[in-house]
């Protein structure tokens, strides 16, 4: 059971607590001084990067429009896909969805299917209650002292509101307008009985499901100018109805991967005002097809980290720990064994070769990264540690022996700590122990982490702490605990949108420090929502589509939309760059790849494989930072 699970089952109990413990900040005297006082290639002596959950960028931004005349963004709205209300636009057929009818590779795992395999959908599967309550899981945090410490007491409310107000859990979500008569593309998710403040279905969005879902091949039906690798998007409800059966004989995690929220009606009100303030990215993605935990790790390590011995040697997973995605005999698309681990090394494993045949075609080399004997994570696993340290029991990940940026910036005197909500709290008996994200957190993956601990590793609490005394470390991660990481159905943006604003909020609050300051705010990945963005493989694990991005920061003032191809391991490469640390993480890191060059087409790099440094997000030249309307 992961933290969030743990959570989860923890949430009908807090009723009845009475008295919340003491959350012991832990911070040893650290000021960061060092770190500031070291010479950087920018302004920026500080930068945080703040990590929500499971948006994709369509998702958050399809209908908003730039503050400036000379700014323009991607997305539905710009597309014609949806118009400004929400509805279906005049390009609405570009987002239509199909239905699988028949095998498109000859019974064996697929990535793409061609128009004779597939069929549009009359009306878009229903969108699912998927087990959200009637009422919040969280309600009972108001009865409990204090409330949850990562907010301010003005937020609090939040925790208490957004349940279903439905007296059934399975079953077609009714609070969506025409839930039933969808038509087959994007949808809105909010109306007249479905408020933003809600609490909404998962989706699914693992590794070989979001290869199946994104239809990517190199042929006529796929590839365009604006499209070279060839992913059309078009399988979302398809593959979340076909790949597995639930107890309940039928899908439930349905059409609600097509919701978009819609700036122009009111909706994600913080990110649309950081939009239009400051710079925002509209091709920063997911770094791999997956979950939190495969997208969690290049914030760490501009890579993915394979099964080893703890030693950093190979070795193979029990068998039951195999992926196999290839159809069961005599289904179209029902995965025969769903577990943890694939080796993408050996052609002859499940799935393997589709995924292969598919990148060997592209118009540029990818070298996918898969190393002989080498398995890597297809869902999340979780670390080899416990967040204080200890081992953590079951079968986690062993402890991987690649390097870290962590490691790097501690080698440099470079001062970083990684701020996770729940910290404190882990393995107390604190209401919220088992809040905190274990598998958020790219850290607890090392050999190394128990040592890291001390000097390292501090709860949100601590950030706010650090943020008002003018102590933030050099490099800052934060992430909020599983109340409030805007994940759907365990928590909701309107939680992510009150954390994220605490936190810019108090370091704005700090002049001197907020004039060197930069905060990046994104997501660990899309969550399975649709997004209509341009996919650019650059290994056997991805990119993947994209997701939110603003970088909040007096030298990124303007309203400006930034086009670079940017995902997490950017951040790797930010750090990198700034601090002029003048190394790599490894010969295989993506911090290797080099930065994009664009021309009349601005999403897609015409030296492919590239991977920005989010340098892009930033004017250094103007003396306030800002772009002059």
């Amino acid at each position: 059971m992961n933290s969030r699970d743990k959570w989860r089952a923890k949430s009908a109990a807090y009723a009845s607590v009475l008295v919340l413990s003491t959350l012991c900040a832990g911070a040893r005297a650290d000021d960061g001084h060092g770190s500031a006082a070291m010479k950087t290639a920018t302004p920026i002596k500080h930068v945080i990067i703040i990590v929500g959950e499971n948006r994709s960028f369509d998702h958050i931004f399809a209908t908003y429009v730039p503050k400036r005349r000379d700014e323009r963004v991607l997305n539905l709205l710009s597309q014609g896909i949806v118009r400004a209300d929400g509805s279906p636009g005049p390009n609405f057929a570009k987002g239509q969805q199909y239905r699988i009818v028949s095998p498109p590779n000859a019974g064996k795992f697929f990535v793409s299917a061609g128009m004779a395999q597939k069929q549009l959908y009359a009306t878009l599967p229903a969108p699912d209650v998927g087990g959200v309550g009637a009422v919040s899981p969280y309600a009972a945090i108001l009865g409990i002292p204090g409330g949850d410490p990562g907010l301010p007491p003005a937020d609090q409310f939040l925790f208490a509101t957004g349940g279903t107000g439905l007296g059934f859990t399975l079953g077609p979500d009714t609070r969506i307008t025409n839930v039933n008569t969808l038509p087959p593309g994007p949808f809105q998710l909010t109306g007249p009985t479905m408020p933003y403040d809600a609490f909404t279905a998962d989706t699914i969005h693992q590794y070989f499901q979001m290869y199946q879902q994104m239809d990517c091949a190199i042929d006529r039906e796929h590839v365009s100018r604006d499209n070279p690798t060839g992913c059309l998007h078009d399988l979302q409800s398809a593959i979340t109805t076909t790949y597995s059966t639930p107890l309940t004989g039928t899908p439930h995690d349905t059409g609600q991967t097509m919701a978009f929220f819609n700036m122009q009606g009111g909706d994600a009100p913080l990110f649309k005002s950081l939009a239009d303030a400051y710079t925002m990215s509209d091709n920063y993605h997911q770094p791999v097809m997956g979950g939190t935990g495969p997208d969690s790790l290049p914030l760490g390590f501009a890579d993915q980290v394979f099964f080893s011995d703890g030693h950093g040697n190979a070795v193979t997973p029990p068998a039951t720990a195999i992926y196999n995605p290839e159809p069961q005999a005599g289904t179209l698309n029902l995965y025969a064994h769903r577990a943890q681990y694939f080796n993408c090394s050996d052609q002859s494993q499940p799935g393997i070769a589709a995924i292969t045949s598919y990148l060997n075609a592209l118009p540029y080399h990818v070298k996918t990264n898969c190393g002989p004997g080498q398995y890597f994570l297809a869902v999340n696993v979780n670390p080899a540690f416990t967040p204080k340290g200890a081992v953590t029991p079951g079968s986690p990940v062993p402890p991987t022996t690649q390097r870290s940026i962590g490691d790097v910036l501690t080698a440099h005197n470079v001062s970083w700590k990684y701020y996770g909500g729940g910290f404190n709290a882990d393995a107390t008996t604190s209401p919220f122990n088992g809040s905190y994200c274990n598998i958020c957190n790219p850290f607890e993956y090392q050999a190394g982490y128990p040592a890291m601990v001390a000097d390292h590793m501090r709860d949100v609490t601590d950030l706010f702490a650090d943020l008002q005394n003018g102590t933030l470390p050099a490099v800052s991660y934060a992430k909020p605990d599983g109340t409030m990481d805007g994940h759907p159905a365990s928590s909701k943006w309107t939680l992510f949108e009150a954390f994220a604003k605490n936190i810019i909020d108090l370091a704005q609050s700090n002049p001197k420090q907020w004039a060197e300051t930069a905060i990046f705010v994104t997501v660990d990945e899309g969550g399975g929502y649709y997004d209509s963005g341009f996919i650019q493989p650059v290994d056997f694990f991805g990119t993947g589509p994209r997701i939110p991005m603003i970088a909040v920061s007096p030298f990124s003032k303007g309203g400006h939309v930034s086009h670079a191809y940017n995902e997490h391991s950017s951040f790797v490469k930010f750090v990198e760059r700034n601090w002029q640390l003048r190394t790599t993480l490894s010969d295989r890191s993506r911090d290797n790849l080099p930065n994009p060059r664009q021309d009349d087409n601005d999403y897609v790099p015409r030296n492919m494989p590239a991977i920005g440094d989010l340098f892009d997000l930033f004017d250094f030249e103007n003396e306030d930072g800002g772009k002059e309307d």
